[in-house]
């Protein structure tokens, strides 16, 4: 038995957000962040199973769903000039409020330019035959043709050729890295509750893109009180404890 996986492309990454908080019927002044960001993730993943090339800003947006999990894993909140909370889903809000803003004119933009289109400009129908006529009279042309002419139109096909030759690559780099295999290779390391400080987590995959997942996993695990953190010696430096009888849910 086979079944077949549609996926709808969406045109921009704040596209994507919008229809999983109208669908499922979401606050979107309080997105619940990490709903929002285990469905995107898995429509990215989607997406590279069937060879469909990400674009940059879903890229950008994943890292910034990334950043406000983080924030709001921290234990210390951000507070303005005035001492005020700063929520920091706040700025993803504003963007999606003003994408949903624009979004809801832009049918109506289509049927103005599709009504547009359709109309012809007043004008002298003689006289714009003859232009054209002169626009696309060949033999003309070629007789006011010269080397210096020539010249010049090889020097913009060559310099066009390399602008193609030399336009940036993007390449994406899929990581073997998530956040629950992190949390269970974290607690892992400390078996027999032996503690195990941060350095040596770097130091055994040395990948920014590991110790970012690390960190992370590391806030989980301190928020689902799996482990305690102490002070240890070096900089920026602390050793992991994993509590007595802490399991991986």
């Amino acid at each position: 038995m086979s079944f077949e996986i549609k996926l709808p492309l969406f045109e921009g990454p704040f596209d994507l957000l919008l229809f999983f908080i109208e669908r499922d019927e979401l606050d979107i002044y309080d997105i619940p962040i990490a709903k929002i960001n285990r469905e995107f993730f898995d429509y990215l993943r989607h997406l590279e199973q069937l060879n469909i090339e990400v674009a940059s800003e879903f890229i950008l947006v994943a890292a910034t769903l990334m950043r406000i999990k983080a924030k709001m894993l921290l234990p210390r909140p951000v507070l303005d000039d005035l001492g005020n909370e700063i929520d920091p889903r706040e700025e993803l809000v504003m963007h999606l409020l003003e994408y949903k803003k624009y979004k809801a004119v832009v049918q109506d933009l289509a049927n103005l330019e599709e009504a547009r289109m359709q109309k012809e400009m007043r004008g002298n129908v003689a006289q714009e035959i003859i232009a054209l006529a002169q626009v696309t009279d060949i033999e003309s042309e070629l007789q006011d043709m010269d080397l210096y002419k020539l010249l010049r139109v090889y020097q913009r096909v060559i310099k066009r050729y390399e602008l193609e030759q030399n336009r940036p690559v993007h390449t994406v780099i899929q990581y073997p890295y998530t956040i629950a295999g992190q949390k269970e290779f974290i607690l892992q390391l400390m078996e027999n509750n032996k503690p195990v400080s941060f350095e040596n987590v770097i130091a055994m995959d040395p990948v920014r893109m590991a110790v970012i997942y690390n960190f992370l996993a590391i806030l989980e695990l301190l928020q689902l009180q799996l482990i305690t953190l102490k002070i240890g010696l070096g900089f920026n430096n602390f050793w992991i404890v994993r509590k007595e009888g802490a399991l991986v849910s």
